[in-house]
């Protein structure tokens, strides 16, 4: 090897342990905000005050962030005065998909929004609003982080929904089917546990492809009975269809999501049952609750509050935050958001509660936020 090349190997090396995180920037494609970052660094806006205040509370944003329960559905403003972020904390479980609707009722307004896993790095999903819709899959039931910063010098007002719903499609084709067994349930007295869900349905009722993938396995015997297996495309999990009274595929079969793979019945340990699909997903990790999967009960939250933002409000009783802090009555708060039972607001050392409506008074309407169609509000845009 020639002393040239074992240069350019240890160059190589150093500049992987010491710069890792600009590989992404060199082969990969930069998120929205990396982009406009790369922009205010150009311009050297990160280095002056407000651009520090800036990246600030975009960090202080994903420390403390504010708990939310999905679904949840807001009417937001960023107002004038100063960089704001705001940091959205929510549980997701594995095989749920979470939907996000944002829009922006202030069409010069820029947002980026972020999705994080709790304490993670890199985002898992990244869009700059003005496409208003995005989602992600919960690969693992864990605790995730929206996040929401307009562009520097930026003011406006916006409405958030965020839902959850499937990510993948029902495994039974039939308008009566029903969920009547849940994962985890007895079985055999209590000896095992249910590794599925068991979904009734009238016999020789079709049980369809849940996504795209291909069949990996058609079986007959043992407690499932008559069986397929199908390996969903691009996913790291098989499904496990079983007790079928006819399968309709073969091995090595790709399916398109909805096609029939085979017939509802009562084979192998379920023959003095009513008709059901026993349904399971699989990995190396071995079963998972395979409904947040496939329940089409797709939830979503109540509208926002119809009141104007005001620019002001106070607290009228002792309250304490999420950390246990108490914030003292007569505390002075700038609402930020609202939801269908109250406000998500700024204390005046920058930290946000939750104030239900009638645990403030009002003190102004009058937020200094330019209103939709009417923006007056002095932009900075690269």
């Amino acid at each position: 090897m020639s002393k040239h090349f074992t240069l350019v190997i240890l160059l190589v090396s150093l500049f992987t342990v010491s710069c890792n995180s600009r590989i992404k920037h060199l082969f990969g494609k930069k998120t929205p905000r990396e982009r406009y970052e790369q922009k205010m660094d150009e311009l050297d806006l990160d280095e002056t005050p407000e651009g520090r205040e800036w990246k600030a509370v975009s960090m202080r944003s994903l420390a403390e962030p504010v708990s939310m329960t999905v679904p949840f559905n807001i009417r937001g403003q960023f107002p004038v005065g100063k960089p704001r972020a705001l940091g959205f904390e929510f549980r997701a479980k594995r095989g749920e998909k979470i939907d996000f609707q944002l829009t922006k009722d202030t069409p010069a307004l820029v947002i980026y929004a972020d999705v994080f896993v709790a304490g993670g790095g890199e985002p898992l999903v990244s869009a700059e609003v003005d496409s208003s819709r995005f989602s992600f899959e919960a690969e693992e039931t864990e605790t995730y982080i929206l996040r929401l910063q307009p562009q520097l010098q930026q003011a406006g007002f916006y409405r958030l929904s965020v839902s959850s719903g499937p990510s993948l499609g029902f495994p039974v084709g039939h308008r009566s089917a029903r969920v009547g067994s849940f994962w985890g349930d007895d079985r055999d007295g209590g000896r095992r546990k249910h590794e599925g869900i068991d979904i009734f349905a009238p016999k020789r009722a079709p049980a369809v492809a849940a996504a795209d993938g291909y069949v990996t396995s058609v079986g007959d015997g043992g407690l499932g009975g008559k069986t397929v297996w199908l390996r969903p495309e691009g996913k790291n999990y098989s499904l496990y269809y079983a007790h079928l009274d006819e399968q309709l595929v073969h091995v090595g079969q790709y399916v398109k999501k909805g096609e029939v793979l085979g017939l509802v019945g009562n084979t192998g340990n379920a023959r003095t049952t009513p008709p059901h699909l026993h349904f399971g997903i699989y990995s190396y990790g071995g079963a998972t609750d395979p409904l947040p999967f496939v329940n089409p009960n797709t939830r979503t939250a109540a509208a926002p509050d119809a009141r104007p933002i005001p620019a002001a409000v106070r607290l009228t009783k002792s309250q304490k935050t999420e950390q246990g802090a108490l914030v003292h009555a007569n505390t002075l708060l700038v609402p930020l958001a609202l939801s269908a039972q109250g406000y998500l607001a700024e204390l005046p050392d920058g930290k946000i509660i939750s104030a239900a409506f009638g645990a403030v008074r009002t003190l102004s309407q009058s937020t200094g936020v330019p209103v939709a169609g009417k923006n007056k509000t002095a932009t900075r845009r690269s």
